[in-house]
């Protein structure tokens, strides 16, 4: 029987799949990565599984990155198919555009590890996993609940940080993906962001290794169990 196959739309080299890597492997898939600027990005397309990952860059600065209008197009068709879809951060604003909702700055940014709040449905959701412990989040931006999607997740600055739409599409704008191992690649390539916004690398550093192993774990068990509700 031939495996599924997983393509992920990256950004940056280290922003990347992190955690959820060996449970793709583990399921069957096939994985491998199209990167912005490098590959066709049309390849991913048909794929069984599509996931769409984090960058720096604003999911409506089409007139400066033109790809971001590409990637809306095929989050639309695979949407209109319920095609399973996965986006995180900048990926999950692309899913909220593509299902016609605004992507816009939030009032101030979200770096570091803390909290979500989980709605009922959440904590229904795979992500009751991050129910008991802190998440990865690094972003600026924040987006519209698109008409039809389910709220999962917020927080005090964003009161849109997850949402699903069908059985097939999780959008979740935090990073659960992140932390653990690897994480200096974040430290080292976001380091201009970081001094802009005044934060202590020392800091997150320590944070990152005292939450590495609770970090992995969650992941693992929030995409385990994604992947087995899904419908192909």
């Amino acid at each position: 029987m031939p495996s599924k196959t997983a393509i992920a739309i990256r950004h940056l080299g280290f922003e990347d799949l992190g955690a959820f890597a060996p449970v793709l492997g583990a399921f069957g898939y096939n994985t491998r990565y199209l990167d912005v600027g490098v590959d066709c990005l049309a390849n991913g397309q048909n794929a069984d599984l599509l996931i769409v990952l984090g960058g720096p860059i604003g999911a409506y600065e089409d007139d400066i990155y033109p790809h971001l209008s590409e990637i809306v197009g095929i989050l639309h068709e695979r949407l209109a198919r319920s095609k399973p879809t996965l986006g995180i951060c900048l990926g999950a604003q692309l899913i909220a555009r593509a299902l016609g909702e605004r992507v816009y700055p939030a009032p101030s940014k979200e770096i570091g590890f803390a909290s979500i709040i989980l709605t009922e449905n959440g904590k229904a959701s795979c992500l009751a996993q991050f129910a008991e412990s802190p998440v990865l989040h690094w972003h600026g931006d924040t987006f519209d609940l698109p008409k039809g999607a389910t709220l999962l997740a917020s927080t005090e600055i964003c009161s849109n940080q997850a949402f699903s739409y069908g059985p097939n599409v999780l959008a979740v704008q935090f990073h659960p993906e992140a932390g653990g191992p690897g994480f200096e690649r974040w430290l080292i390539g976001h380091s201009f962001e970081l001094s802009a916004a005044k934060l202590d690398v020392c800091a997150l550093r320590d944070e990152n290794a005292s939450l590495s192993t609770t970090l992995a774990s969650s992941a693992n068990k929030c995409l385990e169990l994604w992947l087995k509700q899904l419908h192909f």
